[in-house]
């Protein structure tokens, strides 16, 4: 098994506050009104980009890179500096955009098949041990200490060191480039808590006293709103409360599986719980799903990832944008804990076209293009974004609350994203019992024991 080990002192989270932005996509190169161009960027105009793309143009005009991307801000940001990247590269970019679990399915089809079709991937944190392990992505060291291939501008070391040290690098070496970062956090109507003179959830046992207060106590009224659809994406939910239970799946140590273990059920019963007092179509929310019956007024909370919560605080999205507050996980049995997570962009092992890819990577996430891409929506994961980031006053705070938690976790030894090449199917499994739980088909206590049988048949290494 592959540990992958996080460090990033509590004092550094204060270095790095974290507005993030994670749903919407489209194969078509967004220019909506509204948004901004190159043109309204300084460092668009400053010469040695202009000298580095006219030096990319004579080697690669005329080519064309296919790009696998999920649907999140930071893909519509990117597709907004698609047009302006193609006219200072001559490089033509094919976007195709999908909902996660159809991505990584492409990816590795494409990988398995050696076609090579694309060339640039977006690569969930969760999915790395495994792309790593299978070489599906190739290193990108090399890339990074060739000053003719990555320019000063482009200012690796601003990416947060907990991102680019985090969960893009393996056994020390690098597969990927942060794209977008998040943790996870509550996020509560505070119409509704007013009204009925209640104070948000600071531990587990509040948070589902609460759910189950508010559940029916208005006309198509929920109690909350989450993360459930049968396989990878109700795992994914249940890691928002799990560690506040137990230690996960497996001890991350000795490889024991521990889904059988007393506080890993009740971690289970926990969510099952919760997600009855959700709305009746719960059982096929993903988190997009899951955050529209927020932002549309359903529930009374909401738990999932903060790098979409922006979204709820704009109010041609959301009809609740003026009433609606954050805090951080509660506290569990286990303490506290939360998310660290995120995208990162990848070079497949079965490019034809990796120079021409990784100057489309260079420019996209680039300090020289930040300013632009955080002014199209882009999910910060540079310091002086973090730093220039001037509409998070009511983000800001809890989400650095947030990723103290997350350092708690580190503390205890715990990566949050279990380090296994299997991962994805060990989710999907633990997701598909949980997802027959909450359908009554078996109980929370046969769920585990046959989540425990698989992932011991599947292992972790």
């Amino acid at each position: 098994m592959r540990k992958i080990v996080f460090k990033f002192p509590l004092l550094l989270l204060f270095a790095f506050i974290l507005l993030l932005a994670a749903c919407g996509g489209s194969n078509e190169e967004a220019d909506s009104e509204g948004k901004k161009s190159a043109d309204s960027q300084n460092s668009s105009e400053n010469s040695d980009l202009a000298a580095w793309g006219k030096e990319i143009n004579e080697q690669f005009s005329g080519e064309e890179i296919n790009l696998a991307f999920a649907s999140h801000p930071s893909t519509d940001s990117f597709q907004q500096m698609t047009k302006d990247f193609e006219k200072l590269t001559g490089i033509k970019v094919r976007w195709e955009v999908m909902e996660q679990t159809y991505l990584k399915n492409k990816q590795l089809m494409d990988f398995t098949s050696k076609t090579g079709t694309y060339d640039v991937l977006m690569v969930d944190n969760f999915w790395g041990d495994e792309y790593v392990t299978k070489k599906v992505i190739e290193p990108l060291d090399s890339y990074l200490e060739d000053e003719s291939l990555t320019p000063e501008w482009f200012n690796y070391e601003d990416i947060v060191p907990a991102y680019r040290n985090g969960f893009t690098k393996f056994d020390g070496k690098t597969y990927g480039i942060p794209t977008a970062g998040e943790t996870r956090f509550i996020g509560y109507r505070t119409d509704l808590f007013e009204k009925y003179d209640k104070e948000p959830p600071k531990t587990m046992a509040e948070f589902k006293e609460l759910a189950e207060f508010f559940n029916g106590k208005e006309d198509d009224l929920y109690g909350v709103s989450m993360r459930a659809q049968r396989g990878i994406h109700f795992a994914s939910g249940l890691m928002s409360v799990l560690y506040n239970f137990s230690d996960g799946f497996f001890d991350q140590e000795t490889g024991e599986i521990l889904m059988d273990d007393p506080k890993t059920v009740e971690a289970l019963q926990f969510y099952v719980d919760m997600l009855k007092l959700a709305p009746p179509d719960v059982a096929s929310y993903t988190h997009e799903e899951a955050l529209s019956a927020f932002m549309s007024g359903k529930s009374a909370m909401w738990l999932d990832a903060t790098a979409i919560a922006p979204q709820i605080l704009d109010p041609e999205k959301s009809s609740i944008a003026d009433n609606v507050a954050f805090v951080p996980t509660p506290e569990g049995p286990a303490g506290r804990a939360s998310a660290l997570a995120g995208w990162s962009m990848a070079i497949p092992e079965t490019s034809k076209k990796k120079e021409a890819a990784w100057a489309f990577i260079v420019y996209m996430n680039s300090e020289a293009m930040s300013e632009l891409y955080m002014a199209n929506g882009g999910v910060p994961v540079r310091t002086s974004q973090f730093e220039a980031a001037g509409d998070g006053e009511k983000l800001n705070p809890i989400i650095l609350e947030a990723l103290e938690d997350a350092n708690a976790l580190v503390e205890r030894g715990i990566s949050w994203v279990p380090p296994s090449p299997n991962l994805g199917q060990i989710l999907d499994r633990v997701g598909y019992y949980g997802s027959m739980a909450l359908s009554d088909e078996i109980s929370v206590e046969e769920a585990s024991i046959k989540a425990q049988k698989e992932i011991e048949d599947i292992g972790i290494d």
